[in-house]
């Protein structure tokens, strides 16, 4: 047996040095400020619909795509057979004009996630959480997408650039929002994840540094299950 298994080690060390040459290594950073929130409920950076006032990153198109823009390829062209789907609920979301909110942003980057009892949704520069049973958006919302780092101090406060992620990890319950910050330097991502299964509760907040030269345009954000066994 101890032959099998020194074997197979061989084999995932080989793979891994496969994968790290063709991909890169990996990179481990440690977030340059973290803190604990008060409960997010009662948190608001500024008044929804104020977005337009700001100043966010502008993301032209580049001519090169707009010359070369053609139908995709790959678009099906054909029926292949059809699905039964029944209406659920059916509410507003975080639209123009809806609660009180007015977006000036494009695109507008939407992100939702749905969790054990509440939906959260982000557009641009604000974000909700609504019963997911009820569909009723919670109270004081929408708020501005800095609000969960009222009080965290440096860019992540002071900024509200957008390029939002949400996610839900089911196996942890926690809910993880997080977006940049780089309308000044340093360049930071600053994430937030909830002590609890409410959206509307305190948050683990963190900020990790790009530093000053380039910032991480669209960054992507992925949660994986994990078990209670104590494996890592």
């Amino acid at each position: 047996m101890k032959s099998i298994g020194s074997i197979s080690l061989l084999l995932l060390g080989a793979l891994f040095l496969h994968a790290q040459n063709e991909h890169g290594p990996v990179e481990v950073a440690n977030a340059v400020q973290q803190d604990v929130s008060p409960p997010l409920k009662g948190m608001q950076a500024f008044a929804p619909g104020q977005e337009g006032k700001r100043d966010k990153p502008l993301r032209p198109i580049p001519q090169k795509d707009i010359a070369n823009n053609a139908p995709d390829g790959a678009v099906q062209t054909t029926v292949t057979g059809q699905t039964t789907n029944s209406v659920g609920l059916n509410f507003a979301g975080v639209g123009d004009g809806d609660y009180g909110f007015s977006d000036q942003f494009a695109p507008p980057d939407t992100n939702g996630v749905v969790g054990a009892t509440q939906y959260v949704q982000w557009v641009n520069a604000s974000f909700a959480v609504f019963d997911k049973a009820s569909g009723v958006i919670a109270p004081g919302f929408p708020k501005a997408g800095n609000s969960p780092w009222v009080g965290f101090g440096g860019g992540c406060e002071t900024n509200n650039d957008g390029d939002p992620i949400l996610q839900y990890d089911k196996a942890a319950q926690r809910w993880i929002l997080t977006q940049f910050s780089v309308a000044t330097a340093p360049f930071l991502q600053c994430v937030a994840v909830s002590t609890t299964s409410d959206a509307t509760g305190a948050y683990n907040r963190y900020a990790f540094s790009y530093g000053n030269v380039q910032f991480n345009d669209y960054p992507k954000l992925g949660v994986w299950p994990g078990t209670d066994s104590g494996a890592r």
